[in-house]
């Protein structure tokens, strides 16, 4: 009997063993199935889109109270999300990009892609040098595309034009080295521009002792001020960029960086967008002194092309974000630079990106703008 009973206790102590072995299996396939159901991939996606609609119906809250003439102030983007958006290989999808858009076309499908590019981004052809679209044989000619000499009048009567056809973001006077990009959002002017290594070669031989700031190293003649004035091209605008007025460019700076987008809506989200945006600074004189037109790449425009300049090349995995490379276009055969006229043909993008102004001029220079208009090319910015 004690042995019957001693087996029963056995035979009952393996059947537990038995049933929590097995439930641990159920469980474990039980949690494998649940593994195999959550997907990382359709979270991100939810979680994502989710955040996305929440800060697009923020701005729209925010447009709707400046459409009734309340004042809201901007959003500014944290580290980790200016961070997160860096992380983005723009600077590569930039180099592919340009590089899909360099394959020719074959002549049926041209006009399909053009009318659909024309149609979304409202270009008006009729202004083209080229109307007919089969003479494009890939994307980059589309969007290099010239203009007929007639379609953008040069004004004569004023000292500084519109460089290129876009949208005005900011202009007016540059105060304690700030710059705005758009209202309420600012960015340094050492930090765009780099420190100041290139000042002999514009003449810039002011004493850092006497001078206060680094906004004041760039103003050469007293009673003067500094100015500056951003031009934002969107991917429908014409693409080239020409000179905004009668000058001559000493020195090039490159800035290889980041290719964030610059339309309006991110220029409102990130702080000193445009300092960590590549760029190539052109400086020099004009009849007032300093004078100075950069160019501020974006994604899918990694190719900022200044038409005397052969050796820059932008958007290169050679250079490192961080850096900038100079070049200067004094030499002893040409002790003047590259003079420049107004209206004369200076660069282009291929796609839509930002031209930012910076010059020095009389105290009684006055911008003939407002904030947000559109603006072609020829057009005067403002007045003496």
């Amino acid at each position: 009997m004690l042995l019957t009973g001693a087996c029963r206790v056995q035979w009952t102590q393996q059947g537990s063993r038995r049933a929590l072995s097995s439930g641990r299996q159920r469980l474990s396939a039980a949690s494998l199935g649940l593994a195999a159901r959550v997907r990382p991939l359709p979270i991100l996606l939810f979680t994502g889109g989710g955040y996305m609609g929440y800060d697009q119906y923020g701005r729209y809250q925010d447009r709707r109270l400046e459409s009734m003439g309340i004042e809201v102030p901007p959003r500014i983007a944290s580290d980790s999300q200016v961070a997160l958006y860096k992380s983005i290989p723009t600077r590569l999808l930039s180099r592919a990009w340009g590089r899909l858009n360099q394959v020719d076309l074959p002549t049926w499908l041209r006009k399909p892609v053009y009318s659909l590019y024309i149609w979304t981004f409202g270009v008006n052809m009729k202004e083209a040098a080229v109307e007919d679209l089969h003479h494009y044989r890939n994307l980059s000619e589309f969007f290099r595309r010239k203009l007929k000499p007639q379609a953008r009048p040069v004004c004569d009567s004023h000292c500084v034009i519109s460089p290129a056809d876009g949208k005005i973001l900011h202009f007016g006077r540059v105060r304690n080295c700030e710059v705005e990009q758009v209202k309420g959002v600012t960015y340094s002017l050492e930090t765009f521009l780099g420190p100041q290594t290139w000042a002999e070669s514009l003449g810039l031989n002011k004493n850092e002792e006497d001078s206060t700031s680094f906004q004041d190293l760039l103003v050469t003649k007293e009673g003067n001020e500094l100015f500056h004035c951003v031009v934002y091209l969107a991917p429908g605008d014409y693409h080239c960029f020409h000179s905004p007025t009668d000058w001559r460019v000493a020195h090039r700076r490159h800035f290889p960086g980041s290719l964030m987008s610059v339309n309006p809506g991110v220029a409102r989200w990130i702080k000193e967008l445009f300092c960590h945006n590549e760029r190539v600074v052109l400086s020099g004189e004009w009849t007032h002194g300093f004078f100075s037109l950069t160019a501020v790449g974006a994604t899918n425009v990694g190719s900022i092309r200044i038409y005397f300049d052969k050796e820059l090349h932008t958007n290169s995995p050679r250079y490192s974000k961080g850096s900038y490379n100079d070049f200067s276009y004094v030499s002893n055969n040409n002790r003047e630079g590259v003079s420049m006229r107004k209206g004369e043909h200076l660069g282009e993008f291929n796609l839509g990106s930002t031209i930012v102004l910076l010059f020095e001029a009389p105290r009684d220079f006055t911008f003939n703008l407002k904030p947000g208009q559109k603006i072609r090319f020829g057009e005067a910015l403002g007045t003496m």
